[in-house]
């Protein structure tokens, strides 16, 4: 992999890590979530504290930041961080890290089984020019009504936190879906609503922290099976809108399986100047080609992806 090398204070004991920034999801050669990557299995490397992976991401310029290390046999651990603590699973962090992997092992078709703190699945990135194609299984996706009576900490005040609630599809057509952390999945009626949404972080993460939510994708899925839009929006762990986010967007995949569209393209990160494009498809246990990993489980999993690019490369440097 390429990429021009600086040098950055950043208060990391050593010599500090590299740290190679991502563009994952981009859109026509475009855009993308820059999601930090650091290589922690590379000889002489500097082990970090978690204390300071959670700083990683801000030094980075990027909301997530993505820790991968070797375990043989063709299989790596990720761990994902933000500001405000590490996370179970990133959708967005696991396509930057396929990307990082791939380039680094010179394979054109590179894969690989990756284990998180939500499960072991497995995954892929094939060259695309200067980008990868990168996509991974999630784990099943389980998607249920909330509890839609009016109470505090109930659903009425997440919407009322995002300017929706007095939004008719919004309020009927709210689901919550687990995918490593659950979130909740709001429909709107056009894509002006959403792009004119502009919620208040700190009352929207008040919301969320009382139903336990990671955050709220809010979506509008054209009736005509058009492309799908969407922003997601997760100030409980420290990232008011996020560029890309491919596990939600699985998530929601699953939602509209139930409708018959096993298959959907959706757009992100218009709102941020930083357009981005995530591809599902949903399979089953009843498919023909089903999910690499079997489970047992009749909940629908997802195959989700996108474009990914090195944006560039940099040492983080004591003070």
């Amino acid at each position: 992999m390429s990429g021009a090398v600086g040098s950055r204070g950043a208060g990391l004991g050593g010599g500090g890590p590299v740290v190679a920034v991502m563009d994952a999801c981009r859109r026509d050669g475009r855009g993308g979530s820059p999601t930090a990557v650091v290589d922690e299995t590379r000889p002489g490397g500097t082990a970090l504290r978690d204390e300071q992976r959670r700083a990683v991401a801000g030094l980075a310029g990027t909301s997530h930041a993505v820790f991968v290390s070797a375990l043989g046999d063709s299989a790596v651990r990720l761990r994902f961080f933000t500001g405000a603590g590490e996370l179970p699973a990133c959708g967005h962090g696991t396509v930057a890290a396929l990307g990082f992997l791939a380039g680094r092992s010179g394979a054109a078709d590179f894969r690989a089984v990756l284990r998180t703190a939500a499960g072991e699945f497995h995954g892929r990135a094939v060259r695309r020019g200067a980008e990868w194609a990168a996509a991974f299984e999630t784990g099943p996706v389980e998607v249920r009504d909330p509890d839609r009576r009016p109470a505090p900490g109930r659903l009425d005040r997440v919407l009322h936190a995002l300017g929706l609630a007095a939004d008719p599809l919004a309020a009927a057509g709210s689901r919550i879906a687990a995918l490593g952390r659950p979130r909740l999945l709001v429909p709107v009626s056009d894509r002006s609503r959403l792009a004119t949404l502009s919620p208040n972080p700190a009352h929207l993460q008040e919301a969320c922290d009382r139903l336990a939510l990671l955050g709220c994708y809010v979506f509008h899925a054209p009736p005509d099976g058009s492309r799908v839009t969407a922003r997601m929006f997760a100030p409980s762990i420290g990232v008011p809108e996020d560029v890309a986010n491919a596990n939600s967007t699985a998530c929601l995949a699953a939602l509209l399986a139930g409708t018959g569209r096993r298959t959907i393209s959706v757009d992100m990160g218009d709102s941020l100047g930083t357009p981005s494009t995530i591809t599902a498809e949903v399979r089953t246990e009843d498919d023909p080609a089903p999910p690499t990993t079997r489970t047992g489980s009749r909940a629908p999993w997802v195959h989700v992806g996108g474009s990914v690019a090195l944006r560039r490369t940099f040492r983080l440097r004591p003070p």
